[in-house]
């Protein structure tokens, strides 16, 4: 791998972090399904275009892509090795010859001048330490009139807020948006337009979209999930007795949600596109 600016996300994801999403990448990729269809309908993939897929993690949205760029080459770039490894370990098994996995920092990787036909993102593109400097490096990699287009969360809502007010009862100290200003920062569209802008996009559209997310088989199994592989970083230095009862909390307030064989939370977010110039 090339050098990295991104240092706290890079030993984040080939830490125990990595590990987690790594083991758990199933229940993952079956969380975030639900935005795919709004993540590739505004990525418009032709069958000869060449993709590239920012923060591809596990690959799945690599994965979709090379599908849908058949006769194309669909390109994942992410820090975390042991990600990395599975991506290319799946997209073996699924005999998918026109995909590739590298490992580097998309703020200052050297991509290859004006390769891709369109970039992609399912959330993937918040935590840079340097965003303008990240999106000008991806729009370089990007073909005179290349696309862009990715997913990124907005506020939760009611119903996410109740979620981790349900938690707080129990965990003062949690605090989720001081870990992730970056997070923080793309729920704001002027903010995002205005990086976009400043990296050099034209063209740039960010429209909201909802869908319902899929956090388990039923509220103990998402509390479980939440506390276990997604807040994990976040609750690792709370005491025993806290987090059993913020386990109970937190799979009361998830009770409404449950639907036949899941419970499903409304998600929010924005699709947003541009191009290259």
């Amino acid at each position: 791998m090339t050098g990295t600016v991104n240092t706290a996300q890079e030993q984040m994801w080939n830490g125990e972090e990595g590990r987690r999403w790594t083991e758990h990448h199933r229940h993952l990729d079956r969380m975030a399904e639900p935005a795919n269809g709004h993540l590739f309908a505004g990525a418009a993939i032709a069958g000869s275009d060449h993709v590239l897929d920012i923060g591809c993690g596990t690959g799945h949205t690599t994965r979709i892509a090379a599908r849908h760029a058949s006769s194309g080459q669909a390109v994942g770039i992410d820090l975390s090795a042991p990600m990395l490894e599975l991506a290319r370990r799946i997209a073996a098994e699924e005999s998918l010859a026109n995909i590739t996995f590298e490992r580097g920092d998309a703020q200052v990787h050297p991509l290859p001048s004006g390769r891709f036909d369109v970039a992609i993102s399912r959330a993937g593109i918040m935590f840079f330490d340097d965003p303008v400097a990240a999106f000008a490096n991806i729009r370089r990699s990007l073909r005179r009139k290349g696309r862009l287009a990715f997913l990124c969360h907005r506020d939760g809502g009611e119903q996410m807020r109740g979620v981790f007010t349900a938690l707080a009862r129990h965990l003062p100290s949690l605090d989720l948006d001081g870990h992730r200003k970056g997070v923080a920062d793309f729920t704001d569209a002027g903010h995002i337009r205005r990086v976009l802008d400043q990296a050099g996009f034209t063209g740039i559209a960010t429209s909201p979209v909802e869908y319902l997310t899929v956090l388990g088989r039923d509220a103990m199994d998402a509390a479980g999930f939440l506390l276990d592989v997604q807040l994990a970083g976040f609750v690792a230095d709370a005491e025993s007795a806290a987090l059993t009862r913020a386990r109970d909390a937190l799979a009361s307030a998830l009770r409404p949600y449950e639907s036949g064989d899941a419970v499903r939370l409304p998600a929010s977010a924005w699709i947003v596109t541009a191009h290259s110039g």
